[in-house]
């Protein structure tokens, strides 16, 4: 009985261990993927490809949508426009559609075709997937298409007033959806029960934003590390870190909109990104960024846990990315600016593609992908030189940023979703 039991207290982690190299280590089950931060740790990534050359499938989709899609295990999940409905769309990895839910109806397009209502991203815990829409609309289903829940946020807690769409994305973490309602008519940090939709409670933030800063585009992420965890909000001049359980405010960090000569139209819209001991924060308009110590308390600005400065250079949509002590930021207009993650000190500026760019990048083994508006996507070899390893082109518009998941690249345009990778 003893040598089985010793046995069993061997088996038991090899056996974790593989679950989780099987499985969950392969999924991305949220924008940005596993840890909210761009990053694969997948190492079979293609970095060359057209329409037709190592695509191994192209699925038409009904509609426009700029929201990331979610990958766990062989389901993808996304949302976009199907006419006048909005829908969340679950497709298997060979490219095959299993089922289509209609959550809202009424579609609303911004700048063209630039954004509509399908902007936020769904994300999933393997069992359950949630969607958000610019209507308001967010609902629960499980993976064989059934209805959990579904409520509206906007009929809850006020008319969205922005001068374009809403387009946060829900953070998912254990048993909650954290959201941020940033704009004229409300600033509220919420978290609700994920099996439910039920609040769990609700935080007033603070802001002395006027006009048009009044208005985020950004998503909450997740800021962890053996001492903390800390729900980091971006929008209306500030960022706020906020205590997971109740959601009082433990910092807030200014200084990115300049109080003399203020800029009344610097709305917020790329998200911060973090790494162990450190989260940077874009701005817009091409202001500033900021590397920070997510150690402080109170009002941080210019004080001690600022760790950096950037004046200028900021990405305006796309969100920074953190990797191996660098710091990579694509302005919207392709340029690449690396940084050291330690000290914030420029190591270049380049350009890549010049076109509006309003994806995030992601890295996978050893490359940064940047994607732009017209389909075109560079790989980028990660270090503290700029060189442009490929350039790929589709031939299609694109706002949603690349997903990785099981050696596949999965790039979702207005017209497809593509699945990129080595055939066979």
């Amino acid at each position: 009985m003893r040598k089985l039991f010793a046995i069993n207290i061997v088996i038991l982690p090899i056996l974790i261990l593989t679950l989780i190299n099987s499985g969950i280590a392969d999924n991305w089950h949220q924008w940005r993927g596993a840890n909210n931060d761009g990053i694969s740790n997948e190492t079979d990534v293609p970095i060359q490809w057209s329409q037709t050359e190592n695509v191994r499938w192209r699925l038409p989709l009904p509609g426009e949508g700029a929201s990331t899609p979610v990958v766990w295990n062989d389901k993808i999940f996304l949302t976009c426009a199907d006419g006048m409905e909005l829908v969340l769309m679950c497709i298997n990895t060979e490219g095959e559609e299993i089922w289509k839910r209609t959550l809202a109806e009424g579609n609303r397009t911004k700048r063209g075709d630039e954004v509509n209502y399908a902007a936020p991203s769904p994300t999933t815990d393997g069992e359950y997937v949630w969607a958000f829409l610019g209507t308001g609309d967010l609902a629960c289903y499980d993976f064989e298409g059934n209805s959990i829940w579904h409520t509206n946020i906007e009929e809850r807690y006020g008319n969205f007033r922005l001068g374009f769409l809403m387009s946060m994305t829900p953070l998912l973490y254990k048993d909650r959806l954290y959201l941020q309602l940033i704009h004229s008519n409300a600033w509220l940090v919420l978290a609700l029960d994920k099996k439910t939709g039920e609040e769990i409670w609700k935080h007033d933030r603070e802001s002395d934003a006027r006009a048009e800063c009044e208005h985020a585009y950004t998503s909450p992420i997740l800021y962890k590390d053996s001492e903390r965890e800390l729900l980091i909000v971006h929008g209306a001049d500030y960022v706020t870190a906020h205590n997971l359980d109740d959601g009082s405010e433990i910092w807030r960090c200014g200084g990115l909109n300049a109080k003399q000569g203020y800029n009344t139209s610097f709305r917020l819209v790329a998200s911060p990104v973090a790494t162990e001991g450190l989260i940077v924060v874009p701005s817009a308009k091409n202001g500033p960024v900021l590397g920070l110590d997510p150690s402080g308390q109170g009002d941080i600005t210019d004080s001690k846990w600022q760790t950096w400065k950037l004046g200028r250079g900021t990405p305006d949509v796309p969100s920074p990315l953190i990797h191996d002590g660098l710091v990579y930021l694509c302005r919207e207009n392709g340029v690449l600016i690396c940084l050291d993650a330690k000290t914030g000190e420029k190591l270049y500026e380049e350009r890549t593609h010049n076109h509006r760019h309003r994806s995030s990048p992601i890295y996978a083994n050893g490359h940064i992908y940047l994607t732009a508006r017209d389909g075109v996507v560079n790989v980028i070899k990660a270090g503290r030189e700029f060189d442009i390893i490929a350039t790929n082109m589709i031939g299609e518009a694109v706002a949603a940023s690349p997903v990785i998941a099981d050696g596949t690249l999965y790039l979702r345009s207005y017209n497809a979703l593509y699945a990129i990778g080595k055939i066979e």
